[in-house]
């Protein structure tokens, strides 16, 4: 090829160096190298975080070491090239595994070729540190992320009320945060900015989060929740739209792909923020229309004979067609006929799919079990014991459905998405067609190891039960092969999913290549924000576990992963995050691409992954001795509830992980027994309304002693208290 050029980008670890070439080596994910050349106008920077100053804390070079390797300034022939050469053995000499993001011109000629830097970023200013795994960086970023948005919808209210929410929340808002022609409020993501909001309160503490995630939470119950005439079950209206005068409600879904009908997915995710807000505050009223929904979701979508017509409880059968008993969920109901396989559903009748199905787990089913696993104290602990046996159930029943249904069968790298009433895989659904999500493979993989880990949690509080052996056994099979299928689909991503060259992840593929390669794209090698989250997520909690057994592989990938995440879905200027770019990273802003908040980037992908990314680093990796891994979060439960207890364990995790260090209440310190330290459940009959509580968490993985590891038994939480 003659006289090509183009904007090229790497991202890889430093290998070598040739001052005398002003040029330098990178290995990439694939473990080819790259010869990387430098110029006058190539200049290094330090990750930066969301909003953050200036980073680059690279010590300047000894002088002494810089005459004797390249000679005085004063002496060089070309001043530039010295100065090219100072800047290699500043930022990129002796740090060989440093990992650097190359932004540069890639030119050929005939048999020359050329990669030229032109900005050279250092993801920490240490060789093998990375800043997004350093101390607060996802605190902060939530923090900036939640404040920034709330600037934009309520201007510069610091308490808020319902009807600031009525008023002024927007799905859609435009790239700079102002208000766009479309004025509805869909419910679906205005829980998911609830979860945000709930989140950050737990990451941060911050009161005006918490503030805002009470309006907001009595602001879907009240504006939104469509209970049915009897009272035991609850829908979740679509949203609602301003005209000139009054507000309309809508009910059925306006998404293309599920236009006119109740959408699960979108019911599922209506509880994703009530759930999160609900272990802050353990508010039993938002509680109620929790389970009202779940209710639902069990009586009118699952595939089960009982919910059929004539179901005959002595024999189990129904004269129903539809609920043959299957399992599962189905994806789709008429809003009129409450029916899955109505013909007003047209291509979405009686069909089951990955978000109506394995979208339980994360948006609810986690946040809800661990607020009530240990079950709550109360005078009748009958309810929560019924409650935490329907989310367990749940839970391995989604969990079974997709290790049975959703792994390959013929030699495609991906999990099937979308299928019949009976569990068939289709590949001809709409604009999917034979298409794999690379998120939602990867989003497959977090939830299944996540899962595991409960289930080894329950496994282990069985163990010395010798009448329930087989249920201990049962648990312990199913965690084995979660994580059997979550190494799989992560490794089958780092094939044809995982960018090797730049990191980040791809969108939409070709589930059957027919290009000669592993990886054919259906549109454009576009990455979406949502998509990275998962990835990140995935792999980081992956690469924890033996009976994975890819720890370095997975370990490496996720941090690729975070990298592109930092570099290129943040936006530094306005304080928000894209929703997607290009292969090398270059923001697409086109159509609908051009928001900062819409039905799909709601405040919800980018919370989660400031919440979990934080949590699971402090507690998943291991950075060496000289690194506090404690982290602490924040609750504020109701008093006047009944209940004299909270939950505390953030995540669904292994009892071998994590341990209770103490905890404040409004800044007074409780000591805890050794034997307590690993119950995740605390006392909290007297404590008064709005109480602040602060938990702080050991991680029980750290690889040796450090100087701040807590010893002889003495505990104490170095924390500031401000009310």
């Amino acid at each position: 090829m003659k006289s090509f050029h183009s904007s090229t980008l790497f991202t890889g670890t430093v290998s070598s160096v040739s001052l005398s070439n002003c040029t330098f080596w990178i290995e990439l994910l694939t473990k080819e190298k790259i010869e990387i050349k430098t110029s006058a106008t190539t200049y290094y920077e330090v990750l930066r975080n969301i909003g953050d100053i200036n980073r680059d804390r690279v010590n300047e070079p000894d002088p002494n070491d810089v005459e004797q390797k390249i000679g005085k300034e004063s002496a060089a022939p070309d001043k530039d090239i010295w100065a090219q050469q100072k800047n290699l053995i500043k930022y990129i000499l002796d740090k060989q595994g440093l990992l650097v993001c190359i932004y540069g011109i890639y030119s050929e000629n005939d048999n020359i070729k050329s990669y030229s830097a032109r900005k050279i970023v250092l993801m920490d200013s240490a060789p093998n540190e990375f800043g997004w795994e350093q101390t607060h960086w996802w605190v902060q970023q939530i923090n900036t992320l939640f404040e920034n948005w709330l600037d934009v919808l309520f201007q510069t209210r610091r308490e808020f009320t319902e009807s600031d929410f009525a008023e002024f929340y927007r799905t859609n808002l435009d790239l700079l945060g102002g208000f766009t022609l479309n004025s509805v409020q869909e419910c679906a993501t205005l829980s998911r900015f609830l979860y945000g909001l709930s989140s950050s309160y737990l990451l941060t503490g911050n009161e005006r989060s918490l503030s805002a995630a009470r309006a907001c939470a009595q602001y879907i119950i009240n504006a939104y929740a469509n209970p049915t005439h009897d009272g035991k079950y609850v829908f979740w209206k679509f949203g609602r739209v301003k005209d000139a005068k009054t507000t309309k409600e809508i009910i059925p879904s306006q998404n293309p792909d599920d236009f006119g009908t109740y959408a699960l997915y979108e019911q599922i995710y209506a509880l994703s923020g009530l759930a999160q807000f609900y272990r802050i505050t353990q508010d039993t009223w938002v509680l109620s229309y929790i389970t009202r929904s779940i209710a639902a979701f069990n009586r009118f979508f699952k595939d089960d004979k009982s919910n059929g017509v004539g179901y005959d409880e002595k024999t189990q059968t129904n004269q129903d067609a539809c609920y043959a008993g299957y399992g599962g969920y189905f994806s789709h109901l008429d809003p009129v006929t409450m029916r899955p396989d109505s013909d007003f559903l047209g291509p979405n009748k009686k069909k089951k799919n990955w978000n109506s199905n394995g979208d339980h787990i994360p948006a609810y089913l986690v946040n809800l079990i661990i607020s009530l696993d240990p079950l709550p104290a109360s005078v009748d602990s009958a309810p929560w014991q019924d409650l935490l046996d329907l989310c367990q159930s749940m839970l391995k029943d989604c969990v079974k459905n997709i290790l049975d249904h959703f792994p390959s069968t013929d030699d495609s790298l991906f999990v099937n998405e979308r299928f019949g009433n009976d569990w068939v895989p289709e590949h001809d659904w709409g604009w999917q067609k034979d298409r794999g999500i690379v998120g939602h493979n990867l989003k497959i993989s977090w939830n299944l190891t996540r899962s595991a880990h409960y289930f080894m949690r329950l496994a282990n509080e069985l163990k010395d039960d010798e009448n329930r052996l087989e249920e201990k056994n049962e648990y312990e099979k199913l965690a084995s092969d979660c994580y059997q299928v979550s190494k799989r689909i992560g490794q089958n991503m780092k094939k044809c999913g995982v960018d090797l060259i730049r990191g980040g992840i791809f969108d939409a593929l070709e589930r059957h290549p027919k290009n000669g390669l592993d990886t054919e794209f259906a549109w454009d090698p576009t990455k979406d924000f949502w998509q990275q989250e998962q990835s990140i997520l995935a792999y980081y909690i992956m690469q924890d576990v033996e009976e994975i057994d890819s720890k370095d592989e997975f370990l490496e990938l996720a941090r690729y992963c975070s990298a592109f995440w930092s570099l290129f879905f943040v936006d530094q200027d306005y304080r928000k995050i894209y929703f997607r770019t290009n292969e090398i990273g270059s923001k697409v802003i086109e159509g609908q691409f051009g928001i900062q908040a819409g039905h799909a980037i709601a405040g919800y992908h980018a919370f989660e992954l400031c919440y979990l990314a934080h949590i699971y680093i402090k507690s998943y990796v291991d950075r060496g001795d000289d690194h506090q891994e404690n982290f602490v979060l924040y609750f504020q439960p109701n008093s006047d509830n009944g209940i004299t207890s909270l939950n505390v364990l953030p995540d669904f995790f292994r009892p071998e992980d994590l341990r209770l260090v103490g905890y404040k209440i409004n800044g007074h310190e409780t000591k805890l027994k050794d034997a307590d330290r690993y119950k995740f459940q605390i006392p909290i009959a007297n404590i008064s309304e709005k109480s602040i509580i602060i938990v702080e968490y050991e991680c029980l993985k750290k690889r040796g002693p450090h100087k701040n590891s807590p010893k002889n038994g003495q505990y104490s939480i170095q924390i500031p208290f401000k009310r």
